[in-house]
């Protein structure tokens, strides 16, 4: 299943709640892929926090990008939607 992201708001310790295009609300731990290439850099937390929306998924001031197919399956549902 393939769901755009709408929206993302930056957390504490390398969170993302994420909103997909059907009004599911989800969140994503960052953490992991803190140690991967490009997304080593953030690890700043000022760079962390420049995540926005660019076309159906999100991106950082560096140009670092996920998938969103990547960011809705290794990503929690919460339940309090």
């Amino acid at each position: 299943m393939y769901l755009s992201v709408i929206d993302v708001k930056p957390l504490e310790n390398y969170q993302l709640l994420l909103t997909f295009a059907n009004g599911e609300k989800r969140k994503f731990d960052m953490k992991p892929y803190l140690d991967i290439g490009i997304f080593q850099e953030l690890k700043n937390t000022m760079l962390f926090k420049t995540v926005r929306i660019n076309f159906d998924t999100i991106e950082w001031a560096n140009e670092a990008d996920l998938d969103p197919e990547l960011l809705y399956q290794n990503s929690i549902r919460l339940d309090n939607q």
